[in-house]
């Protein structure tokens, strides 16, 4: 079984994101626009890379990620080589919620308003999930998640 990965880089060309994300997990990666099923190497994994407007506007799309590639320590290996933080969905559900990953590899909930367009998801205001903010205290969907309000850690912790 396979995995599908989506993830945001923050303000990077995507022609930079192949080679890196390549380096990142060890593997081949093949651009979707070119990927051949009948040609593919083994183990590679095949990959969309686009620019979409708003915060965290380099989109990330991985088909075929095998299942014993662990994301979190992909994706902050990934963020370590581009020097750029990377956004991932996290636990919760909720449509603004995500989990940013810094080029030191550390992890920490984040929150963005999220509008939906004609081209996607646009994100935008980001903000740290903290108890400081009103929407993160009580019974929020932040309390039901792993990464609780005002948590940061490091990506090696969390895999």
């Amino acid at each position: 079984m396979t995995e599908l990965w989506n993830w945001r880089i923050d303000r990077v060309p995507p022609v930079e994101v192949y080679p890196a994300l390549a380096e990142a997990l060890g593997r081949v990666v093949m651009p979707l626009a070119v990927a051949d099923p009948a040609r593919l190497p083994t183990y590679a994994v095949i990959c969309d890379v686009w620019q979409a407007p708003g915060e965290f506007g380099t989109v990330v799309d991985c088909y075929g990620v095998p299942e014993r590639l662990p994301e979190l320590p992909s994706v902050a290996a990934l963020a370590r080589l581009l020097d750029r933080g990377c956004v991932l969905r996290d636990d919760t559900l909720d449509a603004g919620r995500h989990l940013l990953v810094a080029p030191d590899g550390t992890i920490r909930p984040v929150h963005f308003e999220v509008t939906e367009t004609d081209d996607g998801e646009v994100l935008r205001g980001q903000r740290l999930c903290t108890l400081a903010h009103p929407a993160c205290r009580g019974w929020s969907r932040c309390h039901r998640s792993k990464w609780a309000p005002d948590s940061v850690v490091p990506a090696r912790a969390a895999a």
